[in-house]
């Protein structure tokens, strides 16, 4: 993976905590501990995206789709 080098301002007690977090050995640097950070957020946004857009489904109408498809194999279905 291709790293790019970026310069950011960050406020100085929140890089105190950085710092002790990278003290404390939690990371190995400042670095390693806002990536983490960046991707963590990432991450939080991609799945509430994804809840956002599930509640936009209509359920009844998703219900019938998949009533749609059972009913559909239920002759494909082995007897048990």
């Amino acid at each position: 993976m291709s790293v790019a080098k970026v310069t950011i301002s960050i406020e100085s007690g929140l890089l105190r905590k950085v710092d002790h977090l990278v003290k404390a050995r939690v990371f190995s640097n400042r670095s390693q501990a806002i990536q983490s950070a960046v991707e963590e957020k990432v991450a939080r946004l991609d799945r509430n995206r994804l809840a956002r857009e599930c509640a936009k489904l209509d359920k009844a109408h998703e219900q019938a789709l998949a009533d749609e498809g059972l009913a559909a194999e239920v002759a494909e279905w082995l007897e048990y």
